[in-house]
């Protein structure tokens, strides 16, 4: 039993140095006082200073924020709708297409949903004139479109493990669909909730492949930005940048967790 488990530390460890020593390095050369990404100057914060003062990509970033943001809510509602459906509305006609659609996005190549999706929006602007251009609309949808399948899957897993009695007997008390729903129901699945948000933004804020496909002239996504740099090298203000998402992206999730922890806590003490 030593041995063993000596054996899933050992490989524990490889793991965690694989994912997280990459991330180190680049928040150290974030820091790098010389130019050279490869070359140690010294400690500096001369390249977050350039950073701020770069325009293409502080608008960028806050373009896939806002874009992340949308998404993600517009995926939520969309995701919970189908979810709920799927779950509890029994056998409809359409239930298994309904259930292909919802997982297609999901196994579906980024590259294959990019390319049919801007097919899509060039012979909609065609037949009806919408939408007029490709831009930060037509990313949204895009966005929305895969992201709001993540959401579904993680509220029908939810729906389908949770306790139904707490439902029936608010239903014996008299309690109406409407005021079933939003007083038992979502509360309970309100983790699932907040995990297919967070999700849905991680998703929409790191895509590339679909971006680059249904954007336009001066819509340009951080991602795409980035990508751009890189090709002629990296530097460090995109060093810099990085570290600033890592620490976005770790501040988001340490609240998460303490809310979650909160939450578990404080129905412990009411139970």
């Amino acid at each position: 039993m030593k041995r063993r488990s000596y054996f899933l530390m050992f490989t524990a460890l490889l793991g965690f140095i694989f994912l997280y020593v990459p991330m180190i390095s680049l928040v150290i050369y974030s820091f790098n006082k010389s130019k050279l990404v490869g070359v140690w100057g010294g400690w500096s914060l001369k390249w977050y200073g350039e950073l701020f003062q770069n325009e293409q990509i502080i608008d960028a970033a806050l373009l896939s924020f806002n874009i992340a943001f949308i998404t993600s809510c517009l995926a939520v509602i969309l995701g919970t709708m189908a979810g709920f459906a799927l779950t509890r509305m029994g056998r409809f006609k359409g239930k298994m297409l309904l259930s292909g659609w919802i997982t297609a996005p999901l196994v579906m190549p980024e590259v294959i949903t990019g390319l049919s999706l801007l097919l899509l929006f060039v012979t909609m602007e065609s037949l009806f004139g919408w939408p007029a251009e490709r831009g930060t609309l037509t990313i949204i949808i895009a966005h929305t479109t895969f992201c709001m399948a993540y959401v579904a899957v993680i509220v029908q897993s939810r729906l389908a493990d949770m306790d139904e009695s707490l439902e029936e007997a608010a239903m014996d008390l008299g309690a109406k669909p409407s005021s079933l729903f939003f007083l038992v129901t979502l509360p309970l699945i309100a983790p699932a909730i907040i995990s297919g948000w967070l999700l849905s933004f991680t998703l929409s804020l790191d895509d590339l492949v679909i971006a680059s496909f249904v954007s336009g002239p001066g819509n340009s996504t951080l991602p795409m930005v980035i990508f751009s740099k890189v090709r002629l090298g990296v530097t460090p203000e995109v060093n810099a940048l990085a570290t600033l998402m890592i620490l976005i992206v770790a501040v988001g999730v340490v609240v998460a967790m303490l809310q979650m922890r909160r939450k578990q806590k404080n129905d412990e003490t009411e139970a």
